[in-house]
């Protein structure tokens, strides 16, 4: 039996820009002109995996890199049009997340994030209001896939791995939770959670 939902955020809960659900960086270079290719080459390739485990900070990273490919241009701006481009909700999912909860089962989001979006995904979009609480890579030191974010997580939730459910959209974090004996989902947009965990539930009572 499913107690707790950890559920996923990007390609999941937020679907990019709220006007269109594009990318959040599909205008960056005609509204700030800033290349992503740039930004990619000095920030996301070469520090992303030590910012989003918490190993360095985003708004401090920025700073350092950011004079080299767009002078004059903020950390802060960037920031707060990189997060308010990237904050788009799906609201049925939500919905059907609302009603687990009015059946006793805990919600927790589970995502790779560094600490400043993490904090603008509860309070600012308001995801505190869906969810039970928050367990995400940079407070953990650690990220999906590894095995050592699903162990933790177990640990904090206080449940056993069969009791937990995984809804994420990406195959090797889906993979991962399977290894460690979680139930988990590849979401997609086309899917319902309800008719998910239906089919969980059938599978498991023919290997029952």
């Amino acid at each position: 039996m499913i107690h707790a939902i950890m559920v996923d955020v990007d390609g999941v809960i937020v679907n990019g820009r709220p006007s269109d659900g594009e990318g959040w960086a599909s205008s960056l270079e005609e509204d700030l002109g800033l290349a992503f290719s740039d930004l990619h080459a000095v920030l996301f390739e070469p520090h992303w995996g030590d910012i989003v485990t918490g190993k360095l900070s985003l708004e401090a990273t920025l700073k350092s890199v950011l004079p080299s490919i767009a002078p004059g241009l903020s950390p802060q701006t960037l920031l707060k049009y990189w997060f308010e481009n990237d904050a788009r909700l799906d609201l049925r999912l939500l919905a059907e997340l609302d009603e687990q909860r009015c059946h006793g089962v805990k919600v927790y989001l589970a995502t790779n994030q560094e600490h400043l979006r993490a904090r603008y995904l509860m309070e600012s979009i308001g995801l505190a209001q869906y969810c039970d609480g928050i367990f995400y890579s940079a407070a953990l030191s650690c990220r999906k896939p590894e095995t050592h974010f699903y162990e933790k997580v177990t640990e904090l939730s206080g449940l056993r791995p069969e009791q937990l459910l995984l809804i994420d959209d990406t195959p090797a974090n889906v993979l991962a939770a399977r290894n460690l004996g979680w139930n988990a989902i590849e979401w997609n947009k086309s899917s319902t959670l309800a008719g998910q965990i239906d089919t969980l539930q059938l599978a498991a009572r023919r290997i029952g």
